[in-house]
């Protein structure tokens, strides 16, 4: 059992803790497939993760409000922890997501450590499925992928690199005022600090509103709140995605990112509504948060905005749009435009995240259409009382006033895109990812074609070199 103590959530935990409502929980979901080598083994599995749970660091925490500051709020050790309020054995499913999605639609409970673990058997005994829930304001993506691989069968690690020693610094390094002496150098350090704060909160605020100029969304990507949620997933070769980066160029999120706007345009064409002029604003979280943190708790999450270029016919002019609209993000860094919006946070008291938190819940639709966000799972084989993990679809919380978001992970070889949806105003989210599919197919073929095109012009046979 660990021994933990109590820290104060820092202003964007504290941000979704407020802004969380009955019909929008804020929580995160991996729905992860394990081969089953009996119809016990589901049973088993839910046995081992409730042993396993009280010694992982963090499972143990609830958060609880604070009377300094005003406002605020802590995690705390939970008395009385018990994990079977948090891991469940759930009857045999014939679907995975549809089973997904009736539990991803229940808030967490309040009152104890905000997450948890159900345990779905196959209807079949081949399989069974483990669905994670993390709370926000408990863990981002990279902080999830920690508490729940604290559950799995032990991996051995290789084995850690030596530090390299740091280089002497220059000598100009003492004129740093950070470096002066007393309250002089303090005093220089933390206004240059207050005006650099200041400044990136005037650009992000500037930012996010020339981004609201010309919004080209559409309805299908808009619900009223219902409380409903749906699930869906689909799995791609990673082959394929490096085929296409390779001859196209970017990056391999680029590519799934332009593959997410390709199916959305498919996906509108299928349902009969105009994919014409539609351009929605894509949110796309990254993570501030340094290996090996000695605060590993919460969220350190900035993020890009970008146009999907979803009214765009041709696959490869999709994929090109995507890699420019990166490109210019990150050539501006994480800490400055539209997408760096969760970076606010830090300039808003606690008692302004306690009592705004509703306002802000609506403002999401605002600022974003789409949330698409990446999580990065580790390429070693992960194993549950020894059965393996041969599928992973990561899910993001939905906000107010949006019926969709997307979240991909990397595994072994495979792309997985996890759907969320409000099942009232997506009914079709299973169309929806076969398009994903019919997408990457489709870039494949269009990156052929072009290398075809090239190989006629350059009058080489494929596959000879030129002399």
């Amino acid at each position: 059992m660990t021994s933990e103590s109590s820290d104060l959530l820092a202003p964007l935990d504290l941000a979704f803790w407020s802004i969380e409502s009955a019909a929008h929980p804020m929580h995160l979901g991996a729905l992860g497939v394990f081969a089953a080598d009996s119809p016990s083994a589901a049973g088993h599995a839910a046995d081992l993760l409730a042993a396993r749970a009280p010694a992982v660091p963090g499972l143990r925490m609830r958060i609880r409000h604070v009377l300094l500051p005003p406002g605020g709020a802590e995690r705390q050790p939970a008395p009385g922890f018990d994990p079977l309020d948090h891991v469940h054995l759930a009857p045999p499913a014939a679907d995975f997501h549809a089973a997904a999605g009736a539990l991803m639609e229940r808030p967490l409970d309040r009152d104890r450590p905000p997450w948890e673990a159900h345990v779905l058997p196959a209807a079949d005994g081949d399989s069974f499925a483990v669905l994670f829930k993390f709370h926000h304001a408990l863990a981002d993506g990279l902080r999830a992928l920690t508490l729940a691989a604290g559950v799995m069968d032990p991996v051995e690690l290789p084995p850690a690199r030596e530090p390299r020693p740091a280089p002497e610094a220059p000598w100009w390094h003492a004129l740093d005022p950070r470096r002066l002496p007393g309250t002089v150098g303090s005093a220089l350090s933390g206004a240059r600090s207050a005006a650099t704060d200041v400044g990136r909160a005037l650009d992000i605020g500037a930012s996010v509103a020339r981004a609201t100029w010309g919004v080209r969304s559409c309805d299908a990507l808009t619900s009223r709140p219902t409380g409903s949620r749906r699930t869906a997933g689909i799995a791609l070769d990673l082959d394929d995605v490096h085929r296409v980066r390779k001859t196209a160029g970017g990056t391999v999120n680029d590519v799934l990112i332009a593959v997410v706007a390709g199916a959305l345009r498919r996906w509108l064409d299928e349902r009969g509504d105009s994919s014409d002029g539609v351009a929605p604003r894509a949110l796309v979280p990254v993570s501030r948060r340094r290996p090996r943190t000695a605060h590993p708790q919460g969220n350190s999450l900035s993020g890009y905005l970008v146009r999907l270029p979803v009214d765009d016919a041709d696959p490869l002019a999709r994929l090109r749009a995507v890699r420019g609209a990166m490109d210019r993000n990150k050539d501006a860094g994480p800490t400055r435009g539209a997408g760096a919006v969760a970076l606010l946070a830090d300039h808003v008291p606690p008692l302004g995240h306690r009592f705004g938190g509703p306002a802000v819940a609506h403002a999401a639709r605002l600022l974003f259409d789409i949330l698409v966000t990446s999580v990065p799972l580790p390429s070693l084989g992960l194993r549950l009382a020894g059965h393996p993990l041969t599928e992973v679809y990561p899910f993001a919380p939905l906000a107010r006033g949006q019926a969709l978001a997307v979240a991909v992970s990397t595994y072994r070889g495979r792309v997985h895109y996890g759907l969320v949806a409000d099942a009232a105003a997506v009914p079709d989210l299973d169309l929806l990812a076969r398009c994903v599919r019919v997408e990457l197919a489709a870039l494949v073929a269009a990156c052929e074609d072009a290398r075809r095109v090239a190989v006629d012009r350059s009058g080489l046979v494929p596959g000879a070199r030129a002399t």
